[in-house]
């Protein structure tokens, strides 16, 4: 990877949480405000699907029902599959206005910006696909039009990306340098750091940590990215903030299972133990557990993981095992009394656990709150973050298994205390 440098190595940054109970109230008071959506295709259980019909129809929340606190007056939605199609059903049911670019749909048709926000929804549909296996979904390109409009029309509005940034670094640092050379609210990521939690608990603020686990499920350059969302947002949390990484290493098979018997990984197997724990799917044999939960258990249950094994600046660890479990299970090492903290970041999904995806509301209401107040929830400095980690973990994969130095991944960053995943 080509070395680049960020725009805040130099010094950490701080950011503002969310002025919540301005968001709450405040689309009461003034006048509502608009958003376009652009999706690359609705479909049953797409991602596209989930958003819109979140920011169109509403969500539940708080034991009652939450009504949209935008209007969508605009979308654009680039591809309409021939099977389970569902973009023109939702422009028809919620009486939305469909246009045919990018351009148009922050236009409204006109020269000029003329919406508060912008949400991007670009995963899933028929993309192609490199050579490292990463699926080319256009949402840098998508981001770059929309910024061609903010300076055109001399100012910009909040901005939401869904999952990664880019499957390009210098995409990536490009992205986030725009939003702060145009001063535009820009945040992005995964549902899994803002859903609910089992049991509902933070790393406590500023203790000293020496590692971070996530045991999950899914593919490469896919549910990789929620994993690495979910260990970050609770490793960044860790005395001092979280300074960047310097190496990823990713491997497939028995070579995790070896590489974490040696004497160096053992406080890592106590991590991916406690993880699984926390796990609903674990292999049952008569409906219960086939054995113990033991590292030998978990080498002969699953023969088959993919692990980033990723050393920060700063000495931290953090390790991701994608495994054939269908759960996203964090555990956390502190370095002052050596205790464990775990956690199941709650994805019931539809087919598996539920019929909604509700863990998508938080997003959206973190969605409604940045279009409201302007100020994000998380810093974008993280999911610039987590994007390298998955693009390194690609690129390891890639060259055959091999260590892949991140010179250029030094990124710096602080969160405040307020904890942003759904706790009610």
């Amino acid at each position: 990877m080509k070395r680049r440098s960020f725009l805040s190595s130099s010094g950490a940054l701080f950011y503002v949480p969310s002025a919540l109970a301005s968001a709450e109230g405040s689309e009461s008071k003034q006048k509502r405000k608009k958003i376009a959506f652009l999706g690359t295709e609705v479909r049953e259980h797409s991602h596209s699907q989930h958003f819109l019909d979140r920011l169109a129809l509403g969500y539940g929340w708080k034991g009652q029902w939450q009504n949209p606190r935008l209007d969508i007056a605009s979308v654009y939605i680039d591809q309409f599959p021939k099977k389970n199609d569902l973009g023109r059903n939702r422009i028809n049911k919620y009486g939305l206005e469909l246009y045919s670019t990018v351009e148009e749909a922050l236009t409204l048709g006109g020269g000029e910006l003329a919406v508060d926000g912008v949400v991007i929804i670009a995963e899933h549909g028929d993309y192609p696909t490199n050579h490292k296996g990463q699926k080319l979904y256009p949402r840098y390109d998508w981001f770059k039009k929309c910024v061609e409009v903010f300076e055109k029309s001399k100012r910009g509005v909040p901005i939401f990306n869904d999952k990664h940034l880019s499957t390009s670094w210098e995409e990536c640092i490009e992205m986030v340098n725009d939003s702060k050379r145009l001063r535009f609210p820009f945040f992005a990521g995964s549902s899994l750091p803002v859903t609910r939690r089992m049991p509902a608990i933070d790393i406590p603020y500023d203790i000293p940590m020496k590692e971070s686990v996530c045991v999950a499920y899914g593919g490469v350059d896919s549910y990789d990215f929620h994993a690495l969302e979910t260990a970050q947002c609770m490793s960044e949390r860790r005395r001092g903030g979280e300074v960047g990484i310097s190496q990823v290493h990713a491997m497939k098979g028995n070579k995790v299972w070896e590489k974490l018997a040696n004497d160096d990984h053992k406080d890592t197997r106590r991590l991916v133990l406690s993880a699984l724990t926390r796990s609903h799917n674990l292999p049952v044999n008569g409906g219960y557990y086939s054995g113990k939960i033991t590292f030998d258990w978990v080498k002969k249950t699953f023969p088959n993981p993919v692990a980033y094994f990723i050393e920060h600046l700063d000495g931290f660890k953090t390790t991701m095992i994608l495994t054939s479990i269908r759960d996203f299970n964090y555990a956390g090492l502190r370095a002052d009394d050596n205790s464990i903290i775990s956690t199941q970041m709650y994805l019931p999904m539809p087919t598996h656990g539920s019929t909604t995806a509700d863990f998508f509301h938080p997003l959206c209401r973190h969605i409604e709150n940045t279009v409201i107040t302007s100020e994000v929830p998380y810093p974008i400095e993280r999911t610039l973050l987590t994007s390298g980690m998955t693009l390194a973990g690609v690129e390891s994969l890639h060259l055959g298994q091999i260590p892949v130095k991140t010179p250029n991944m030094s990124v710096r960053y602080k969160v405040l205390p307020d904890s942003t995943f759904w706790k009610d």
